[in-house]
């Protein structure tokens, strides 16, 4: 009898021959996105998942929930002609973290996202970053814009922008209370950080935040506040930053995105500390080396463009 019992559990244990799933989850978009709730992870970080996992939950909505749906699901993603690799990879990691999460709270019998790997993308930027002149026509039109709170707040993201670097989301989530103007530091909350990592203000910065915060008598609380009347007063959010910035960019011409102003900033540490990494990330606050070395490999492959033309100066169609 005991022996009968061990081989029943055995057997249980054994991968089932079909690819079914008798306990699959219902798939909606509001019971997917609530799969999120208690995950460990920013606010903002479980507000883009909820909207990504709607893409994979209206993939298998029509189909049945099977072991091979996150396998089919990355194989629909890579015929999408519209997406790049790296908007596949985030809408695939999404997946990956929904079904690895219905696996760990018992809503799956196995984790159908191991073993399969995400979209290989290459270490070169996809996107050139602003340029010397691109950037001196955004400060040459914010300069001729007449004094305004509303223009000194404009003037102030910008100077985070482009002397700081900072991402869209520290700059939001920047309080008064963070700002040292008498050591010229902002404690930022940098990406996937809990903790508050110190910035060396440029002077420009803290000339022209000091007096956007006087002239806004703002004292306290979030640095960027809304003036609209539906928001009034409440924090600036990355979309509300863009909507600032983006129709300056498109009536001066220039076709980059927000990041470019990040871009700027560390190619520009990059060719003055020629090369010196360790030197750079003390400013650019990147977790991860290689992304530096990603930014130095390019500076070296334009300057090195001179030589490649050279070589080919002989041939002529």
């Amino acid at each position: 009898m005991e022996k009968l019992k061990k081989a029943k559990n055995i057997n249980s244990l054994r991968p089932r021959t079909d690819n079914a799933i008798q306990t699959a989850p219902p798939i909606t978009n509001r019971w997917s996105e609530q799969i999120f709730d208690n995950l460990d992870v920013a606010e903002q970080t479980r507000k883009e998942y909820r909207y990504r996992i709607r893409f994979f939950a209206e993939f298998v909505r029509d189909t049945a929930f099977s072991r091979d749906s996150y396998l089919a699901y990355k194989r629909h993603l890579s015929k999408r002609s519209d997406l790049s690799v790296s908007s596949k990879n985030k809408y695939l990691i999404v997946a990956k973290v929904y079904c690895r999460e219905l696996n760990r709270q018992g809503m799956l019998p196995v984790d159908i996202s191991q073993g399969i790997r995400t979209f290989q993308q290459g270490r070169k930027h996809k996107k050139e970053g602003l340029t010397d002149s691109e950037v001196n026509a955004i400060t040459g039109y914010i300069n001729q814009l007449p004094q305004s709170s509303k223009n000194l707040r404009l003037k102030a993201i910008l100077c985070l922008l482009t002397l700081q670097g900072l991402r869209q989301i520290e700059i939001v989530r920047l309080n008064v209370n963070e700002i040292d103007f008498v050591s010229q530091r902002a404690f930022v909350q940098g990406k996937g950080r809990d903790d508050k990592e110190a910035v060396d203000l440029h002077q420009q910065t803290c000339r022209v935040l000091k007096e956007y915060l006087q002239t806004n008598r703002i004292s306290d609380g979030p640095v960027f506040v809304s003036t609209s009347n539906n928001s009034r007063n409440q924090r600036l959010t990355t979309k509300s930053i863009r909507n600032l910035i983006n129709p300056i960019l498109k009536e001066l011409g220039i076709e980059k995105s927000l990041h470019g102003f990040r871009h700027f900033f560390v190619t520009k540490l990059v060719k003055a500390y020629q090369g010196d990494i360790l030197q750079v990330v003390q400013y650019t606050r990147h977790k991860n080396l290689e992304m530096l070395q990603v930014y130095n490999d390019s500076v070296k492959m334009k300057a090195d463009l001179p030589r490649f033309y050279q070589t080919f100066k002989g041939v002529n169609f």
